[in-house]
């Protein structure tokens, strides 16, 4: 069964950044688009970015700009670069894997406050 761990989420001030990493266990890690949620107190869970088994991103416009999602298919890996932190960007941030099939992690906290 597939498992992806979340790390480097923390508390950082409004401006500063922080890189996220989401490690995937199991086989054929490179065809699979793997994609960044997050999901803020009291809010639903939204898209943050997506990038394809051929590296293609998309992202959503609240964070365009500001974040890059990345992947290192040597490590089964992907990266969530977050730059020009704002609190609005307060959220437990998840990884996604796929489709086809979809696998999600447990979530790392990230807090934007001064």
């Amino acid at each position: 069964q597939v498992q992806l761990v979340e790390s480097g989420g923390g508390l950082v001030q409004p401006g500063g950044s922080l890189r996220l990493s989401c490690v995937v266990s199991g086989r054929s890690f490179s065809i699979y688009p793997m994609g960044w949620y997050r999901q803020g107190p009291g809010q639903q869970r939204e898209w943050v970015a997506t990038i394809t088994s051929g590296r293609s991103t998309n992202y959503a416009d609240s964070v365009k700009g500001r974040f890059t999602i990345s992947r290192d298919n040597a490590k089964n890996t992907v990266y969530l670069q977050m730059n020009s932190l704002k609190p609005e960007d307060t959220a437990v941030y998840y990884c996604k894997r796929g489709p086809p099939g979809l696998s999600w992690g447990k979530g790392t906290l990230v807090t934007v406050s001064s």
